[in-house]
Order: C-alpha cells, then sequence, then structure tokens
C-alpha cells in the first residue's frame, strides 16, 4: 500500500510538472499583441544647466532648461532656453537671452553626436574711467558636437561651426559640456 501511494505522488508530480513545462512552453510561443499605452510624454525628457559663479564683485548666473523628444533609442530632437547674467563691479555688465533647437544621434548606448542651433540676443555695457560702451546684437551659433554617455549624462565637446572671434560672444570656437537629461 505504501509503494503505491508512492508511486502514485511520483506520477502526480510528474505529470503536474510535465503540465507546467507544457503551458510555459505555449505562453512563450503565442504571445498576444501588446496594447500601445506609450504617449507623447513617456518620449519626453527634461533637463537643462544651471549656472553660478560669485566672487569679489563679479557675478556670473546662467538658466538654461531644456526638453527633448526620442523617436527612439537612436534619435532625439529637443529645445531650449537660455538666460545669463554677467556682471563685474565698475567694468562690465551682461544680459543673454535666447533658444537652442538640438538633435542628438546615439549611433551606440555610450556615444552621443550632436547638431544645435543656438540664437542668442546679448545686451553688454562696458564701463571705463570716462565712459561707458553699449553693444547689442544677436549672436548665432552652429555646434556639432560629441561625447561618452552614461544613462542619462552626456559628457563631451562641442565646436561652434559660425565662430568669429571679432563678433562672437564666446571666447573659443571649441567649448565643453555637460548634458543631463531626466
Amino acid at each position: 500500500m505504501k509503494k503505491n501511494t508512492v508511486k502514485t505522488g511520483q506520477n502526480l508530480l510528474s505529470l503536474l510538472l510535465l503540465l507546467l513545462v507544457s503551458i510555459s512552453g505555449f505562453s512563450q510561443e503565442q504571445s498576444l499583441p501588446k496594447a500601445r499605452t506609450d504617449s507623447f510624454w513617456d518620449h519626453v525628457q527634461f533637463g537643462g544647466g544651471l549656472g553660478l559663479a560669485i566672487g569679489s564683485d563679479f557675478t556670473d548666473i546662467t538658466v538654461a532648461p531644456s526638453a527633448i523628444y526620442n523617436f527612439n533609442e537612436h534619435f532625439a530632437l529637443g529645445t531650449g532656453l537660455q538666460y545669463s547674467r554677467l556682471k563685474q563691479k565698475n567694468f562690465y555688465d551682461s544680459n543673454v537671452v535666447g533658444g537652442t533647437l538640438i538633435g542628438l544621434f546615439n549611433p551606440i548606448e555610450e556615444i552621443q553626436l550632436s547638431l544645435e542651433l543656438e540664437q542668442v540676443h546679448v545686451n553688454t555695457t562696458y564701463t571705463d574711467l570716462y565712459d561707458n560702451v553699449k553693444r547689442s546684437f544677436w549672436n548665432t551659433g552652429l555646434y556639432v558636437g560629441g561625447g561618452y554617455r552614461a544613462d542619462n549624462i552626456t559628457i563631451g565637446a562641442r565646436f561652434n561651426l559660425l565662430f568669429d572671434k571679432d563678433k562672437d560672444l564666446y571666447g573659443d570656437a571649441l567649448m565643453p559640456f555637460i548634458r543631463v537629461y531626466f
């Protein structure tokens, strides 16, 4: 009697294992189509930059929010705003306001290439012993860049193809960057 109970238990266990393996195999072969639940906002990431430098009679504040839309794991397109205030007491005062358009391409997960168009308006006042010199102009930058990407952070450099040392807002055509998108 004891042998029959053990044998019946083994048979039931074998049948149960066979049934589980069959169900598991069947569920992997036929998957039902998934309902598309991702919305526009599931593809949007926000980020930007903040900067603050304060010293003896010197202040530099930058606020630059941005957002990108990820079309897939390789391509993204976005836009951003920028405001900077730079002041050195009794010498220099500047306000910079503008916007950017940016395209991102990730050929592989760790590499990010970018093309960025920046248009900013610059109001600057230089003060010397005798006079104030005011300058107001638009500055356009077309940047190509590349960087190393880890998750949502990219560290790299960009180069301004339209750089003119006599007319440009920035001191050099090559600029390092850190991009963060959440």
